[in-house]
């Protein structure tokens, strides 16, 4: 048995079957991302999660996280948030493109619909601020009524978290130019303060005047005079930081995997909140045992005996983008399908990718077979494809929501049809079910003649033998998909960077016997192994 953990501490324990044994590979995450962050008159830190789709508060003296606005309620894919005097809480919904408000009591109203890619939002004597994370991308003062909102500026490269300054203006990062800028709220042209960074994606002011700005791809967390744009390295703790907020003087630092930090001194920083996995999705394994997990805008190396290693993020050169599946085609080489709707060839040693299909809609699994052979699925158009030569070929159409495939020896192809809760296996121009009478089947995979099934709709791993007897449920109250089998909260795109970041439990076999299995619903990966 193997007890819930993490973000999903109020869930069942995990009960493998008999002659099987669960553990754990990598721990459970307590927050699904950690966003933009902002503290709250009652001294708590709130984190605004994309990933999770939901607002919670950290207790910093404690450490213990209550929901504010969970997932499903009516917050979605908040990136960025802020108070009024009233408690009121604003939140930018990246995903959707829009501002909202809820206020103490819980009540949900949208102050402004049509802002695409919302990101930065602030508050400052009666004013809201909010701004778009995009090219070109316009500055606003919103009404909080819904109706007279204000353009300050268009034409940001990518603004990001920001905050009015001692002298009334208000400093942001204009990210693509890897610059920050401030300007005045009644408009004008904007000025440079400091420029050459690591890519700044939060500006915000400490009680004692200067900047601290984040790095979303170095990874430094910077100390910035105002004046002069002079800096200085306050912490470096890794690619992938979000965002910055104060509690009295302490500084805490957000991180997308999950994490809050403090930075106690210069060069010295301790964990609030420890990070890991924000989803994660699919697996696969190398040929030297290597597992790489995809974690959407993060990939990892999980190697036998270490801990997660970053083979890759959105910032990275050569990375494909926000990364949905994974299959082998090498030592340390990959195929991914990626949220942009593209299948690609990826090796992260070498910052390098190649392109083998795109344009396509909400692509979900891939697996590469015997001379380089590649499937993958288009979820919401039901077809499966095959990569061959260079040639794109459509294997089936009609499936009613194609997610997890896998390659026999023999070339035959099985796909989970999620929607109708079975593992069909295409062969020779025909489609046949191998196996019924799942919940939501997602990854697959096969080794040795057993065909392994991830199936969040029950919260179960299944097997069976490849004509589909033998089935042998292998766990059962998995931390896979929502309690009791619901789906988790789908989220769209975020503008030009990624397309719909839709789930995908992924499942993967090891060389020694291993099946690993992604646990989004606690954000570790999962080892099933004979006992």
């Amino acid at each position: 048995m193997l007890e819930a953990s993490g973000r999903n501490q109020a869930g069942l324990p995990a009960r493998p079957a008999e002659g099987w044994a669960l553990h754990r590979l990598t721990p459970a995450t307590r927050l699904q991302s950690a966003n933009g962050i902002r503290t709250g008159a009652d001294g708590r830190i709130y984190v605004a999660q994309v990933a999770g789709s939901k607002v919670s508060a950290i207790d910093v003296e404690s450490g213990v996280i209550e929901t504010v606005s969970p997932a499903g309620g009516g917050i979605v894919g908040p990136d960025d948030l802020a108070f009024d005097e009233q408690g009121n809480l604003y939140c930018t919904e990246i995903t959707e493109g829009r501002v909202s408000m809820m206020t103490p009591s819980g009540e949900y109203r949208i102050i402004h619909g049509d802002m695409p890619v919302a990101n930065p939002i602030t508050y400052h004597q009666g004013r809201l601020i909010a701004g778009e994370l995009r090219m070109g991308g316009r500055i606003m003062e919103l009404d909080r009524d819904g109706s007279a909102h204000r353009v300050i500026y268009e034409g940001v490269p990518m603004a990001n978290a920001f905050e009015v300054g001692p002298d009334g203006k208000l400093y942001f990062p204009a990210q693509a130019a890897n610059e920050i800028w401030r300007i005045s709220l009644d408009g004008g042209e904007p000025e440079i303060v400091a420029k050459d960074l690591g890519v700044p994606d939060s500006v915000k002011f400490h009680p004692d005047g200067y900047i601290v700005s984040t790095q979303v791809y170095s990874g430094q967390v910077l100390k910035i005079d105002p004046r002069t744009g002079e800096k200085s390295v306050l912490a470096d703790i890794g690619p992938g930081l979000d965002n910055v907020t104060f509690v009295g003087k302490r500084t805490f630092i957000s991180h997308i995997n999950g994490s809050i930090t403090e930075v106690v001194e210069p060069g010295k920083t301790k964990p609030l909140v420890e990070g890991g996995l924000e989803w994660p999705l699919g697996l696969a394994v190398s040929p030297n045992g290597h597992v790489l997990v995809a974690d959407g805008g993060f990939t990892y190396l999980l190697i036998p005996g270490e801990t997660l290693q970053l083979a890759g993020m959105l910032f990275t050169p050569g990375y494909p983008g926000w990364i949905r599946d994974v299959a082998s085609a090498g030592v340390d080489e990959w195929v991914v399908t990626s949220a942009n709707g593209e299948v690609v060839r990826w090796r992260p040693a070498e910052q390098a990718n190649e392109v083998l299909a795109s344009g396509y809609d909400r692509l979900m699994g891939v697996d590469v077979g015997a001379g380089g052979r590649v499937v993958f699925a288009e979820m919401p158009t039901g077809r499966v494809f095959e990569i061959v030569g260079g040639n794109v070929n459509e294997l089936a159409s009609g499936l009613d929501r194609p997610m997890g495939v896998a390659m026999a020896d023999d070339g035959a192809v099985f796909v989970a049809e999620s929607g109708a809760g079975r593992v069909v296996k295409l062969s020779g121009g025909r489609k046949e079910t191998i196996i019924d009478g799942l919940g939501r089947p997602e990854g697959l995979a096969i080794a040795g003649g057993t065909l392994f099934i991830a199936d969040p709709g029950a919260n179960a791993a299944v097997a069976c033998d490849l004509s589909g007897s033998a089935r042998e449920t292998l766990a059962t109250d998995l931390p896979i998909g929502g309690p009791g089998g619901a789906p988790t909260v789908q989220l769209d795109g975020v503008g030009d960077m990624c397309g719909p970041m839709y789930t995908f439990v992924g499942i993967a076999a090891g060389p020694d016997g291993t099946i690993y299995l992604s646990a989004d619903a606690e954000g570790s990966v999962l080892a099933l192994r004979r006992a």
